[in-house]
């Protein structure tokens, strides 16, 4: 695929919902022909953004694309709740290894999980966990 993709994937990136790129135009949404869920981001498209950037010489970004791939399908309520467990001294160690399981087992979401887990133990080293 050649980047940028709105400019030359166009026809071949689709939403969450399927819908190609070329479809969503702003008649389309003035028709009604185009909803929230329709212009939400596919796992397809991050997954090839991530190889863009792997390509490009940068895995971290790749790794990035790589887990908010895994988050297409992760409730937005999960989410929020997991950026909210994320931040210094609002979650004990136990809620975070919780909240890997949870991405672990419930989403499929491996690389996420990994990064809350990771989270916890750096988070422990720095003392910045609720007790």
């Amino acid at each position: 695929m050649k980047y940028p993709f709105a400019q030359y994937e166009a026809d071949k990136i689709t939403s969450k919902t399927g819908k190609k790129l070329s479809d969503i135009t702003l008649e389309e949404v003035k028709r009604g022909n185009v909803s929230a869920e329709d212009i939400k981001i596919s796992k397809e498209t991050l997954s090839a953004q991530g190889q863009v950037a792997m390509e490009a010489g940068n895995p971290s970004m790749q790794k990035n694309f790589e887990r908010a791939a895994e988050l297409v399908d992760v409730p937005d309520e999960v989410i929020l709740k997991m950026y909210d467990k994320l931040r210094p001294n609002r979650s004990t160690k136990m809620e975070l290894v919780l909240m890997a399981k949870e991405l672990l087992e419930t989403y499929h979401a491996p690389h996420c999980a990994k990064l809350v887990l990771e989270a916890a133990e750096i988070y422990e080293k720095r003392g910045i966990l609720l007790k």
